[in-house]
């Protein structure tokens, strides 16, 4: 069973973030430039909450906000859930799924160790099934002959 801490050994911990005065439209861009769908938004090395790209366009853009003059403290979200490197990634897809959310916040200890996507939590299960699969054709394959 994959667990939060494979997933990060994948991708690596490296964490993009912004303080929370930063203008919504300089979040942005270093999203655009990193090909990234959120920004982490913390202050003296406290997490404080995830800017994504659909907290712009429903705080920003459908409300009639200007990003030259929001800044991401303004519109991040803060009410996200934690995981630990040791929950699964069954968990957080079930966590996910329940919230409708597409990041986490992985937690070791007090101090924030990396960020999850749903794109991270569904790559890792698409990988432990096709390894699944092979082990079930190899068995089976062996026990045939």
């Amino acid at each position: 069973m994959q667990k939060v801490k494979d997933i990060l050994r994948h991708k690596g911990d490296y964490i993009e973030s912004v303080e929370p005065s930063t203008r919504v439209i300089d979040a942005l861009r270093i999203m655009a430039g990193k090909n990234f769908g959120s920004i982490v938004v913390m202050e003296k090395g406290k997490f404080l909450g995830i800017m994504t790209e659909r907290d712009y366009s429903r705080k920003v853009i459908l409300v009639g906000k200007n990003s030259s003059d929001t800044t991401v403290e303004a519109i991040m979200s803060t009410d996200l859930p934690r995981v630990s490197p040791d929950d699964t990634v069954e968990h957080c897809m079930a966590l996910m799924n329940r919230l409708r959310i597409r990041y986490i916040p992985v937690y070791k200890e007090e101090n924030i160790a990396g960020i999850i996507s749903m794109t991270d939590v569904v790559s890792a299960t698409i990988v432990q099934q096709k390894e699944t699969i092979s082990h079930l054709q190899h068995y089976i394959s062996g026990s045939q002959g």
